[in-house]
């Protein structure tokens, strides 16, 4: 018996061709590259695209269920049903009622066929706010983040932070170890105007003033480091975490020289900042939670770093010189600017990146 030819949902009078797709049989428009997947192979592409070892059903993970669509089922020529791909992924597709098949527009296959890697990253998104993270930023003033799960282990964010804790632990508790370490690796403008201690525009990114000082820049460093790493990859985001640190160097020595007045200055602020920059710009899905007096809210990480600068503004208006304002503000451009110049290729080598930056991630906030 002859195969019945098969006309695609979306062109109407365009023929449908049989090709293969991670390991079916699956028929597809030479047109608008629309794919039609006959009940269950859908599910099998997908458990296949997404390495999983347990058959991922489809129909199990449906989010709403929408108005009747235009498409009619090109075997039974019923009006198809359309659902949203996930809960909280707006992304469509067409089903009919009565033959079992799927229509899926060729733009959103790509996203279709991730629905697991999807619903796994949503899920971790979109967690509620608990007493207990109330209480720790409650007592610490510091946020809890919201974000997907590297894949690699960030070894180089651990190594940094290991170097900048045994540091202070080698000099912190003693008042004459630490003015020989500040005197000779702190930012000393005089000394690099001088054409001296030009090491110190990196060395200075390893010193803390304080306990506080030392934990307020870990902690941020330790929360949305690895996620960047597991961007970038270890070296280049440690190339990029020292070149910020440098420019935040550059940019409070400047002023202080406008302002002629001579700076010391140390602590890995401005290198952070600069992680604030290019994660903004990155995991806008993201959220890290702020606490309004008593009240906690998760933020996108936009607003978060937008209040995080305007207190950086205020401290300058206020005259503040206890804190390096300009190296924190020149480190978050700097790392905006690193950002924009890497989003393209970091967003194309981590597709999933690229999907939650899509407007149909629905994220909880």
């Amino acid at each position: 018996m002859s195969k019945v030819q098969l006309y695609c949902p979306c062109c109407q009078d365009q023929s449908l061709q049989t090709v293969e797709l991670h390991g079916q049989q699956v028929d597809r428009c030479c047109k608008c590259n629309g794919l039609w997947f006959d009940d269950k192979e859908l599910s099998d592409a997908i458990a296949h695209s997404s390495e999983l070892t347990d058959p991922y059903c489809v129909k199990q993970a449906f989010g709403e269920k929408l108005e009747q669509h235009q498409y009619h089922c090109h075997r039974c020529n019923k009006q198809m049903q359309q659902f949203h791909l996930l809960k909280d992924y707006q992304v469509t597709l067409d089903k009919c009622s009565s033959c079992k098949g799927i229509w899926v527009d060729g733009d959103e296959a790509e996203q279709v066929l991730a629905a697991p890697k999807l619903q796994a990253a949503l899920t971790e998104l979109n967690k509620k706010v608990c007493a207990k993270s109330w209480l720790f930023q409650f007592f610490t003033q510091m946020p809890k983040e919201y974000n997907i799960k590297p894949h690699r282990t960030p070894v180089m964010t651990w190594t940094l932070l290991a170097l900048n804790i045994l540091i202070y632990l080698l000099h912190g508790f003693d008042d004459n170890a630490t003015q020989w370490v500040f005197s000779h690796f702190a930012l000393d403008s005089v000394s690099i105007l001088d054409g001296q201690q030009w090491w110190s525009l990196l060395s200075y990114q390893f010193l803390h003033g304080g306990l506080l000082h030392l934990a307020g820049n870990m902690y941020f460093l330790w929360i949305i480091g690895d996620n960047l790493e597991d961007a970038l990859g270890p070296w280049k985001f440690l190339a990029v975490y020292l070149l910020c640190g440098v420019a935040a160097a550059v940019v409070e020595m400047l002023m202080c020289y406008l302002v002629d007045r001579d700076l010391l200055m140390v602590g890995a602020s401005g290198a952070v900042a600069g992680l604030f920059g290019m994660y903004l710009l990155w995991f806008r899905h993201a959220s890290l939670t702020f606490m309004f007096v008593v009240w906690q809210k998760k933020l996108n990480p936009a607003w978060y770093f937008a209040i995080w600068a305007a207190l950086n503004i205020f401290g300058l208006l206020s005259e503040d010189l206890s804190v390096a304002y300009w190296a924190h503000l020149g480190g978050l451009a700097t790392g905006l600017v690193v950002g924009v110049l890497l989003k393209e290729k970091v967003l194309a080598q981590n597709p999933l990146l690229q999907l939650l930056q899509q407007p149909y991630a629905k994220i909880l906030r």
